[in-house]
């Protein structure tokens, strides 16, 4: 267990290393009883990006949340710390850390501005909606944009958001800046896709926030779905299994 939750840690801190997020505190207040805790992490690693802590149903115990959906658990006394997800039994077995991932997730995307992505809307009523970190050299990425209109017809919604997997500043950027700052950016992201070529074009843009916000969310590949209620959806799925997961058939 030691050795998950320093490979957990190592693998925040090289992310926010190579600028993939920004370190610091995201929580001004901490709560009650948590102090010893957050300062033993501080103490033994200063850079830990925490981005929120919460009590957890376990007396004593509470969530620290970092980048990447990841989560820790640590004792008040600031002694014991584990790595993994806390489930409650009930009725039916409640991951409560993807819980509050999900609604993190929520949070993050209504806060990106619908101009900001590259929307696919169906012509008809719009029964729900689904924001997709895409990458235009993707192969499966391209494999779902051929589903589009068949998304489109069972009434989905496809909000794209830019992730190229290369990085910042990397041919992949480049193409989907382009696309985005084209007159016609679906038109362009459509051409992409398909393999073609497009002007090369330059403005002001929101892919390299995108690229992070995918990285706060947990994106580890694309495409990355993330569904309206704020569930990450990794990889290609069919339209008609999109649909399902949405729970539109």
């Amino acid at each position: 267990m030691k050795h998950s939750v320093i490979r957990c840690l190592r693998a925040i801190l090289v992310a926010a290393s190579l600028g993939g997020f920004s370190l610091g505190w995201a929580q001004e207040v901490l709560p009650e009883g948590s102090e010893k805790l957050v300062e033993a992490l501080r103490q033994a690693m200063p850079n830990i990006p925490i981005e929120a802590v919460t009590r957890t149903p376990l007396q004593d115990f509470y969530a620290i949340d970092l980048p990447g959906a990841q989560t820790l658990y640590g004792s008040a006394d600031g002694k014991y710390l584990f790595s993994g997800d806390l489930h409650e039994l009930g009725d039916s077995i409640v991951n409560l850390a993807e819980a509050r991932r999900m609604a993190r997730r929520r949070e993050l995307l209504a806060a990106v501005p619908r101009q900001d992505m590259v929307i696919f809307s169906p012509l008809g009523e719009t029964r729900d909606y689904v924001s997709v970190f895409t990458d235009v050299d993707c192969g499966y990425c391209r494999k779902l944009h051929q589903e589009m209109a068949d998304i489109n017809a069972l009434g989905i919604e496809v909000r794209y958001l830019g992730y190229p997997r290369s990085g910042i500043d990397t041919p992949s950027y480049d193409k989907i800046v382009s696309a985005w700052c084209a007159d016609d950016a679906n038109k362009a992201m459509t051409a992409l896709k398909r393999g073609a070529d497009i002007p090369a074009r330059d403005c002001e843009n929101p892919i390299a926030a995108q690229f992070e916000l995918g990285q706060l969310v947990g994106v580890t590949g694309t495409p990355a779905i993330v569904t309206s209620d704020g569930r990450l959806l990794p990889g290609y799925m069919p339209a008609a299994s999109l649909a399902q997961a949405l729970g539109l058939n």
